[in-house]
């Protein structure tokens, strides 16, 4: 049994689905959400490979993976890289997971159908459309510690010609938490934000469809300072994307037509009493098209070809304006039954500067009914961002992509309820960027690292049915090694080993979930010689389900349940023992 019955998990985009086969991809399943909804990256924390940096409970949280940094981390969201053209990363605290029914994650580089930043991973969001004839309806209200409140509520509707999403999400807190084992308070560290997604889609022939996305977020926190100063800055930040999008599909070829429009802009506040604030915006459009050739038993042909043009303007990145046109083919080939064969490529022509030849050449064999292998070579890169460029402090418009061949070997197993999952993989990086101050003492960013990352990743799934009880497990386990060739020191925030492990427990109308994290020292100077001490994390959560569908649900959990001080920036506690009360309808 299920504690709640959410929308079948899908993959979305056609990348992810025909051509992610000669890779590590995990799509996390029902249960895994529904346990960790509060945040993607609670979700990501506890479930994934993944380390996070966070400045405080709500704060930003920057993730990193197999020795990469945030920026290196992709976000795609329905197919479409989101990542910010200003810090080149994803705020993982500004993205609710109630707003979509299938997130994916994909280890290792991605770049030659996503392009800039999908070096380490990449983490899909993607909203499937059903064309059976349904209504459904959820809301969740949640009550907890530190005055934090959420709501979220979504609702869709679909025939056999139309399909319909809706969400809306708000969440609000003091955030006002006690350190642990300290007489202080996170001061200033007050959030409160407000989502609205929608997703429609038309069959307008039996043929053809039109879908739109649209995404709006609107925040408004403030930044929490250190154990010894305390914050007085507040950040404001409004987010809007648009997707249009028409799909062709015949028995012998597919054809996929998107236009994006991205709009990000923020305020910053360094005193929140002031009405002085720096501010910047970018504007993104990207026109892309996607085509499928099915028309060959055993090989199948993807071409695509992109157009983007980026604005951005503000106070400190002046007035920039950037073109990318990109040309990527895609391959899949099954040369036996049990043997596949996966070959990509891509060229951008980028008006800025000068973007490398990517490419990815992959095979999967299933060698028996309980083993299959995958291995996988790759370049990937990153473009500099307007901030690495522009920033009028310190930008170098100078700067060239960060690229980075990658290896990678995946070992699949299955036994009865059990699944085995082992992966290796090897990094080399060539003109890593790294901000580091220069003579004038003013922070510049330049191409200077040259960095070769390697480690493995082991997760264990279990899963069992006895009669009326379910027990479900994921246990993760990862080692990461990576160096900067010049010093020979281990990168800043990269764990060595991260250990997770998820247990569901599930008896008729009731349902338990233990999950703990432990992560091992990071250091925190680029010459080791200062660190943030290991720490574990564990929550427990308990979910009732009444009414005659079993479809109301009482939930109470306990997060960092043995109170136990830990920081993922220096000086920045994260929050001991607190509670969340929530009542969810699944109608």
């Amino acid at each position: 049994m299920k504690p709640i019955e959410i929308e079948e998990v899908q993959v979305s985009d056609l990348q992810t689905k025909l051509f992610n086969n000669t890779q590590k991809s995990v799509v996390l399943n029902d249960s895994v959400v529904v346990f960790n909804r509060e945040s993607l990256t609670k979700l990501l924390n506890f479930n994934s490979f993944f380390y996070f940096k966070e400045k405080g409970n709500g704060m930003v949280s920057s993730p990193s993976v197999r020795g990469t940094t945030a920026s290196q981390t992709a976000v795609i969201w329905n197919g479409i890289n989101i990542n910010s053209n200003l810090t080149g990363q994803t705020d993982f605290n500004t993205i609710n997971t109630y707003d979509f029914n299938s997130i994916q994650l994909k280890y290792g580089g991605g770049s030659v159908v996503y392009g800039s930043g999908a070096i380490g991973g990449s983490i899909h969001l993607n909203n499937e459309m059903s064309f059976k004839k349904h209504i459904r309806q959820f809301l969740k209200l949640s009550y907890g510690s530190f005055a934090t409140a959420n709501t979220n509520y979504k609702f869709s509707f679909s025939n056999q010609k139309f399909s319909s999403q809706f969400s809306v999400s708000y969440n609000k807190s003091k955030n006002d938490y006690e350190f642990v084992g300290l007489d202080k308070h996170n001061k200033n560290g007050e959030y409160e934000n407000l989502s609205f997604n929608s997703a429609l889609g038309y069959k307008l022939t039996s043929k053809w469809t039109v879908k739109y996305f649209n995404s709006i977020y609107n925040g408004n926190r403030n930044f929490s300072g250190t154990i010894s100063s305390v914050g007085n800055s507040k950040y404001e930040d409004y987010n809007i994307r648009n997707l249009l999008e028409f799909k062709q599909n015949t028995s012998v070829f597919e054809s996929n037509f998107k236009a994006y429009h991205l709009s990000e802009s923020f305020k910053y506040f360094e005193n929140k009493k002031t009405e002085i604030f720096s501010t910047a915006k970018v504007q993104t459009s990207l026109f892309r098209y996607e085509g499928l050739l099915k028309a060959i038993a055993k090989l199948q042909f993807k071409p695509i070809v992109e157009f983007q043009y980026l604005e951005g303007n503000g106070e400190n990145i002046g007035k920039n304006a950037r073109k990318n046109t990109s040309v990527s083919s895609l391959i899949t080939y099954n040369l036996l039954k049990n043997i596949l064969f996966e070959g990509s490529l891509r060229k951008e022509f980028n008006s800025v500067f000068e973007s490398p030849i990517l490419y990815s050449i992959g095979t999967k064999a299933d060698v028996s009914e309980w083993y299959n292998v995958k291995l996988n070579y790759s370049k990937n890169y990153r473009v500099p961002t307007f901030n690495d460029l522009y920033w009028y402090a310190g930008g170098n418009v100078n700067l060239k992509a960060e690229t980075v061949q990658q290896y990678e070997i995946t070992n699949e197993f299955q036994y009865k309820a059990f699944q085995f999952q082992v992966a290796g993989y090897y990094n080399d990086f060539q003109n890593l960027l790294k901000w580091s101050p220069n003579e004038s003492g003013n922070w510049t960013p330049e191409n200077v690292e040259n960095v070769k990352s390697y480690g493995a990743e082991f997760s264990l799934n279990f899963k069992q049915n006895f009669k009326a009880f379910q027990i479900e497990s994921t246990t993760n386990y990862s080692y990461t090694k990576s160096v900067d060739e010049k010093t020979q020191k281990q990168l800043i925030y990269v764990p060595y080993h991260k250990f997770t492990s998820n247990w569901n427990f599930n008896y008729h109308r009731v349902s338990f979930n233990y999950q703990m994290v432990f992560n091992c020292a990071v250091f925190t100077s680029t010459d080791n010689s200062f660190f943030l001490k290991e720490h574990t994390v564990s929550n427990i959560s308990f979910y009732y389900l009444f009414g005659n569908h079993k479809n109301i649900i009482l939930s109470v959990s306990a997060n960092n349940v043995e109170n136990r001080y830990y920081e993922n920036l220096p000086s920045r506690p994260m929050p001991g023992r607190y509670y969340t009360t929530s009542l969810i309808f699944n109608l």
